[in-house]
Parts: structure tokens; C-alpha cells; sequence
């Protein structure tokens, strides 16, 4: 029998002194109702779980019905067609005089099958810890042993001026960019042209929001998620704006309002090619060399080399790339 040790996977070898970020889907589909949640679910059933899906309890709730649109989608999430356990309801606004009644709705019903709470409106980090504390009385009540994660969105200057609060907070996993809202909210100071296309990214102030955003997310280790496309059916829109905000903005997430939008949008954050196969190369020999420094194609790699490659690894496998054969072996197992 051999006595050599078996080899060290990165992620014990190279996070040591530093928080792992979440490893999230990089769509996240928006359904309003329970019909459309259970063709979502169909769709996340065929191409698996690169996609997240998010209940919206908020948008999509009938005005009176809340608290039984919120029981449907959460029956929906309970049932035997979540196939990955990868589906997140939106809830009201927490100041939102619906939702702690809300909030007891999904968590009594769906509360351990969530795979994260995502908050809109949030003004300040004391609407997190007030929603934080709620939860840990329904995760008490219910004996869940992990934090249901939240997802932010930043959707006012005020929100923005709190980010790296929000973001420090230890529930939340991702901050979300609501162009929408973020736009309304300056009553009409930015035009409507700032809502598609281009300008999206172009806007002094929209592009000062996106960037603070993305640094805030960053600097806490949590997950950039940008915001819909408004060009519902178009697919192309999506893909472009997704590979936007990821090239020039650093986002790693973003939403989808249409099935139309969710192929294109994981395409865009699919590395190329080329950069998977040097992945698998370097990553393999610094495997080999324990983790050590090595020489590829005459240049010098250590560690911090080694964690970029390695996030080009793990973007591929989550957005579907096929791997080279020995690469998914030594990395991925039979995931």
C-alpha cells in the first residue's frame, strides 16, 4: 500500500487566509407566479443547476393576496419538482407592513428547502439585522442548523451610501444592483435612456453605483448580481449586457425576466476556451508540485496565480463548459 498522501484540492490549499466568496449560479430567473415557477423549474430541470430561481413574493403577489400568493410559491418550492434546491423567494420590503407575516409564510412552509431570501428596498444594514433576527427565530423554531443567506438589492442612493455595511453583514451572500428603482428614485434627474442599452453602464451615476457596488461585494467576499435587462423576449440584449457588466464592472451574477434571457445570459459568463485548457494545465502541475511554485509555457506561477485560474475553473464548471476528462477527475469529481 502506498503512503503518499492523496493530492490537496485548491480550495483547502488556497483560501487559507482568505473568505470564500459564495459559489452561485450566474443566472438568477425571476418568476411571478406559481404557473411560471413550475415551467421554471422544468427549465431548471433540463439544463440543471446553472441557473438559480427566485419566487418573487414582492412584484409578483396580487394586491389583497400576499400572504396566499406567498403559500403557493412556497408549496411550489417545497415540492418534489425542485430538482437542485436552488430556488430563492424575493419577499416585500421588510418596513413592508406584510412582511414578517410573509417571512413565517415561507419559512414555516419552505423554510428549509430556500436557498437564500432576497430583500428589496433595503434603505439601511438595520433593515438586515432586524429580517436576520426574524429569521433566526423561524430557523430556531424550525431546527435549521444554516442561515438562510440574503440577497440585497441596492435600489436608492441611500442604500448605496451603507453598501460595505450591508455587505459586511454575515447573512448576506450577494448584493444586487435594481436599476429600475435606483433610476426612479432620482425623480426624474436621470433620464429614461439610462434604463437600456449603453447608457445602463455609461451614466456617470449609474456607473458610480455599479462600480461601488461591485467593490463592496468584493471587498466582503460576496457576489455582484446585475440587474434585469427591460427588453423582456430579447435574449441578445441580455447576453451583451451581462458580458458588460461582467468585463468592465466585475459582476458574476445577473438576472433573467424571461426564459429567453436565461441561455444567453449564462453564455456570457462562460470563460473561453482557451483560457479553461490553461487552466486545467496549470492548475494540474501545481497540484502535482503540491501547491508549489511552478514554470508553465516559460512563466512563473504561485498561489495568487493559482486562485485566478482556479476561479476560471470553477466559472466554467458552473456555467456548463466541458472540462477536459483528467481535469474534472482531479477537481470535480463526479459533480
Amino acid at each position: 500500500m502506498s503512503s503518499q498522501a492523496a493530492p490537496r484540492s485548491p480550495g483547502s490549499v488556497l483560501y487559507r487566509e482568505r473568505v470564500r466568496r459564495p459559489v452561485l449560479p450566474v443566472c438568477d430567473h425571476y418568476c411571478g407566479s406559481p404557473a411560471l415557477l413550475a415551467k421554471s423549474l422544468a427549465l431548471q430541470g433540463r439544463l440543471g443547476p446553472v441557473l438559480d430561481i427566485t419566487a418573487d413574493c414582492e412584484d409578483g403577489a396580487p394586491a389583497g393576496d400576499e400572504l396566499g400568493h406567498a403559500l403557493r410559491m412556497a408549496q411550489a418550492i417545497d415540492s418534489p419538482d425542485n430538482r437542485f434546491d436552488r430556488v430563492g423567494a424575493r419577499t416585500h420590503p421588510v418596513f413592508h407592513g406584510c412582511f414578517k407575516a410573509e417571512l413565517d409564510t415561507l419559512m414555516t412552509h419552505a423554510g428549509h428547502r430556500l436557498a437564500y431570501l432576497t430583500l428589496p428596498k433595503v434603505r439601511s444594514v438595520a433593515e438586515i439585522c432586524t429580517a436576520s433576527t426574524l429569521c433566526q427565530q423561524h430557523e430556531a423554531r424550525l431546527g435549521l442548523t444554516t442561515p438562510v443567506p440574503f440577497q440585497v438589492l441596492i435600489e436608492s442612493p441611500a442604500a448605496l451610501a451603507e453598501v460595505h455595511a450591508i455587505a459586511a453583514h454575515p447573512r448576506v451572500q450577494a448584493l444586487c444592483f435594481g436599476l429600475m428603482d435606483y433610476v426612479s428614485s432620482f425623480e426624474g434627474a436621470i433620464g429614461a435612456d439610462a434604463l437600456h442599452g449603453a447608457r445602463q453602464f455609461e451614466h456617470p451615476l449609474l456607473a458610480r453605483a455599479l462600480t461601488d457596488i461591485s467593490l463592496a461585494a468584493h471587498a466582503h467576499g460576496k457576489v455582484a448580481v446585475h440587474s434585469v435587462t427591460l427588453a423582456i423576449g430579447d435574449g441578445t440584449a441580455a447576453g451583451e449586457d451581462a458580458l458588460r457588466a461582467a468585463r468592465d464592472f466585475g459582476y458574476q451574477r445577473k438576472w433573467s425576466i424571461h426564459p429567453r434571457q436565461v441561455e444567453p445570459i449564462i453564455a456570457a459568463f462562460q470563460p473561453p476556451a482557451q483560457d479553461v485548457r490553461r487552466a486545467g494545465e496549470i492548475l494540474l502541475a501545481a497540484q502535482a508540485a503540491d501547491w508549489g511554485p511552478i514554470r508553465h509555457a516559460d512563466e512563473l506561477h504561485d498561489r495568487a496565480s493559482y486562485r485566478y485560474w482556479w476561479h476560471v475553473l470553477q466559472q466554467a464548471w458552473r456555467t456548463g463548459v466541458p472540462l477536459p476528462p483528467d481535469v474534472q477527475a482531479a477537481f470535480f469529481g463526479d459533480a
